[in-house]
């Protein structure tokens, strides 16, 4: 049993609440959406519903790996839904999204690990926003290359995979993932379509070192990656990790310089830092 750790002073901050935290909430319902914001309990839920943002999740609300990190329900998914791309992309011009974010949960039981049914999202969002960009946050695809190449052929702007945490703690964070895998995904996308952004991100205070952290990032330069995240791990509920540490303001300030001196486009890291957080505004930049 590990001893519980203090929340630190740079830690804590307000919660936001709005009427349009409410109204987004009533949306997502009302056309039986997914997030990733409520199923992994993000802690940034309130302050991006209340900006009418989130970040959709896709084929469904339960993954088929047991990742000990994540608060999304593992389990045996129900098939997709054919008609949920529309809804997606009605969504998205309801919250007037500029940048639409779409995620999904692992589905190691589908031939193609659901690569289709985010093409298909990605098509009927450029349908009815012609003009916003699109982010898609992908699993591995178990390192399916054709099924990669449904994602690249329906030109997102940006692919996002995260690596999650360093190799040596995979076995422990994410026991059914591949660093190696992972890293050749990323590599791949950008030879499919070297016009494509590709994004990672990192949980960080999980027990990694500083030096394990900078071979991730200098990795993920070598694929190609432009745009990097790094975000403090939090644990969603004691049946899950416990946090190792909280990590200072000064070393992820450390982690954007190095970053920024290896050649990365945009480096966002902070203890809420997450994949997805405010992504609209690193695509900008």
């Amino acid at each position: 049993m590990s001893k519980e750790r203090r929340f630190p002073d740079w830690m804590r901050r307000k919660v936001t609440c709005s009427q349009d935290l409410a109204r987004t909430r009533e949306m997502l319902k009302d056309l039986s959406l997914n997030t990733v914001c409520q199923s992994a309990r993000c802690p940034n839920l309130s302050e991006c519903f209340s900006r009418r943002t989130a970040t959709f999740m896709i084929l469904g609300p339960v993954c088929t790996r047991g990742c000990r990190f994540c608060a999304v329900d593992k389990g045996l998914p129900e098939p997709p839904d054919i008609h949920e791309p529309e809804r997606v992309a009605e969504a998205a011009v309801r919250l007037g999204l500029k940048h639409v974010v779409v995620t999904s949960v692992t589905r190691d039981d589908l031939p193609d690990g659901g690569a289709q049914h985010f093409a298909n999202t990605i098509e009927a969002i450029r349908k009815r926003l012609p003009c916003s960009t699109i982010e898609v946050l992908i699993p591995d695809f178990r390192g399916d290359r054709e099924a990669l190449y449904k994602v690249v052929q329906a030109k997102p702007d940006v692919i996002n995979h995260n690596v999650e945490t360093v190799p040596r703690l995979y076995s422990d964070v994410r026991p059914q993932a591949d660093y190696k895998r992972s890293l050749e995904l990323l590599k791949q996308s950008k030879k499919l379509n070297s016009g494509i952004l590709t994004k990672s991100g990192l949980m960080v205070g999980l027990g990694e070192t500083t030096a394990e952290v900078l071979q991730v990032m200098s990795d993920l330069r070598r694929v190609g990656c432009s745009i990097l995240t790094i975000g403090q791990y939090l644990q969603p509920t004691a049946d899950h990790l416990p946090v190792g540490e909280y990590i200072t303001p000064q070393t992820y300030q450390y982690y954007r310089d190095k970053g920024f001196s290896m050649g990365f486009n945009a480096v966002e890291a902070g203890p809420y830092v997450r994949s997805s957080y405010r992504a609209g505004d690193v695509f900008k930049r």
